[in-house]
């Protein structure tokens, strides 16, 4: 998708506004054209001995009179095409940013672990907002210099085929000088764009890690990282503007011959009596009224450079194609209401360019309504099964089906509405407690809202919240004010609710418990429970307490299922690994400490099971 391809797809819903314009364009340059006729019969009329004092003053009043109407019209249709342009950049622009938007979060997990979020940011608003400055000029100045050239063309033909065929020349010869220079800074400035995107995805990256940097001591470290960015941001600069600035020597030299060649035709023809002193003027005022829109391409040139740059890194950014394919929605399969039932059968996933299996043969079947979980150490494949599970990443054998139906054959919107997963790092918004428990859905209301709650036994958390704030409880502002101040395991339990206002039939918590400060854990417990009611349940786990509601037990150990069973009979089972862990405790075994197994008195800490 080039740039004309950008501009037809962004301006066609705007037909009749981009209509408008060009006309209050054209009405504009017309009457540029006729103040200068205005000014020629002026001047010829003062000039003239053929009149009476009287009819002269007649006639020169009026063509005043005619020049000041038509100054203060131009005036009024400068100011309604400078708006509108504006409005339709805007609206253009903004409609882009919504699309790269969109399909920067259907891009799958490859994608965003190469480019991170200051990348993105930068190329979804940088770029686009260089596009916007180009569009707005495009319409309001790009187009209409290029209509006013035209019109001053036909108006020099219309005096002398003479001087309208020399000024066409100049003409030519100058659009062809400014494209060529434009074509020149492309590339440079393309550079410049991706060295401004790399610094913002340094900055964006080190300010949401500032506290480890600080507590290592690493500030000189990234101050003298920055240092280079910003070196780099400067040269990429730099060349790009050295290009640009070419344009202005370039656009010097051409006005100096245009006048050259408008001044020797025009006085040629005064001189042989083919023209009176009023269209000698007229001729000298088109040559400088060809000045302004060719000094106007010029200080655009630079512009179409960088929105050349900006839209082959937009085109690129769509270009970008989801190594997860969803199904087409005519042939999309749906999933069944209810809970789901989980099959992984020989998945088999391994991540790009790493030397084993993230998976290696899972293989794992949940009743609806069962509830499995699953323990393992650090990079044994737990999160990668969730990942799977979702269609982050699709796995390179094996397949994986919800209520009897293959995920790869659901679209993912029926897919991610009919699971949810809750993990130990909940994304709070800056907005209100309704919009962080909706996800700004605004389909949800307050009546929704207040079920949840309730349901999970946090509608008097938030109405103790609305008294500590001032707020009257049960009133819509209740919902409204401002979700902060909030801990970690608060923030949970409102994940919690996300849930279960989705009314999924799979729920994945990945140790939603962890972080959880004692005041809250209980609340989170019961919480958990009501939310995996009649709903089928994956609970990744870091401490055997939080499998005490598990049906089942899976072990998973480098990417493979050592052990899976029902949790009573592996926890009776004196040979089994979970009857080893609750011995020794999880934390003993996440750290390696399980040399010895037998005859260990369980830990009193909460991990038994």
């Amino acid at each position: 998708m080039n740039f004309r391809g950008l501009l037809s797809i962004y301006l066609k819903p705007q037909w009749r506004r981009v209509t408008l314009l060009t006309v209050l364009l054209l009405c504009g340059i017309g009457l540029a054209l006729v103040n200068l006729q205005v000014v020629r019969f002026f001047i010829d009329t003062a000039l003239g001995a053929s009149h009476t004092q009287s009819a002269v003053s007649t006639s020169l009043l009026v063509g005043a009179i005619v020049f000041l109407i038509t100054a203060f019209a131009r005036q009024g249709i400068g100011l309604a095409t400078d708006y509108l342009g504006e409005l339709i950049a805007w609206k253009s622009t903004n409609a882009l940013r919504a699309d790269l938007t969109l399909h920067c979060l259907r891009l799958d997990m490859p994608f965003h672990q190469l480019h991170a979020p200051g990348e993105l940011i930068e190329r979804i608003d940088g770029d686009v907002a260089e596009l916007g400055h180009l569009l707005s000029a495009f319409i309001a100045q790009i187009a209409g210099n290029g209509f006013l050239l035209v019109g001053v063309l036909i108006a020099l033909f219309s005096e002398d085929w003479r001087i309208g065929l020399g000024m066409t020349l100049y003409v030519v010869t100058a659009l062809a000088v400014l494209s060529r220079l434009q074509k020149l800074g492309v590339r440079e400035w393309e550079a410049s764009q991706q060295a401004d995107a790399a610094h913002y995805s340094f900055l964006e990256e080190r300010l949401l890690g500032t506290e480890d940097i600080r507590s290592a001591g690493a500030e000189r470290y990234i101050l003298a990282r920055l240092h280079q960015l910003t070196m780099n941001m400067l040269g990429a600069y730099r060349k790009a503007r050295l290009i640009s600035n070419m344009t202005n020597v370039a656009t010097g030299g051409l006005h100096a011959m245009g006048y050259a060649i408008g001044l020797g035709i025009g006085v040629w023809l005064y001189q042989a009596g083919q023209i009176s002193i009023g269209a000698t003027y007229l001729i000298v005022a088109y040559i400088a009224l060809l000045a302004a829109p060719l000094d106007s391409l010029r200080r655009q040139v630079q512009s179409l450079q960088q929105a050349g740059a900006a839209s082959r890194r937009v085109a690129a950014l769509f270009a970008e194609k989801p190594a997860v394919q969803e199904a087409h929605s005519s042939v999309a399969a749906t999933l069944p209401t209810g809970a789901l039932a989980v099959d992984f059968q020989g998945v088999t996933f391994r991540y790009d360019h790493a030397a084993s299996l993230a998976l290696d043969d899972v293989s794992l079947h949940l009743e609806p309504g069962e509830i499995v979980g699953v323990l393992g150490r650090t990079g044994s494949g737990k999160s990668t099964l969730t990942r799977v599970l979702f269609r982050l990443f699709d796995p390179q054998a094996g397949v994986i089906r919800l209520g009897g139906v293959d995920t790869r054959s659901v679209s993912m919107s029926d897919l991610r509405a009919r699971i949810t997963l809750v993990t130990q790092e909940v994304q709070l918004f800056d907005a209100s407690i309704r919009d962080n428990l909706a996800l700004f859905n605004r389909t949800i209301n307050d009546a929704q809202i207040e079920t949840a709650l309730r349901a999970l036994g946090l509608w008097e958390w938030v109405q103790a919240r609305a008294v500590n704030d001032a707020v009257e409880p049960h009133t819509p502002s209740m919902l409204n004010q401002k979700l902060g101040g909030i801990s970690a395991g608060q923030g949970q339990l409102l994940a919690l609710a996300r849930a279960f206002l989705k009314n999924p039939g799979l729920v994945v918590l990945d140790e939603a418990s962890a972080r959880l400060d004692p005041g809250t854990e209980q609340m989170l417990d019961q919480a958990i429970s009501r939310l995996m009611t009649g709903r089928t349940g994956i609970i990744i786990a870091h401490r055997l307490r939080t499998v005490q509601k598990a049906d089942s037990i899976a072990i998973f150990e480098h990417g493979r299922v050592v052990e899976y069973g029902r949790r009573e009979a592996l926890a009776h089972d004196p040979d089994s690994r979970f009857n080893k862990l609750m011995q020794t405790g999880l934390d003993d075994w996440l750290d390696g400490e399980s040399a010895s197994m037998a005859g260990v008195t369980p830990r009193a800490n909460g991990d038994e099971v």
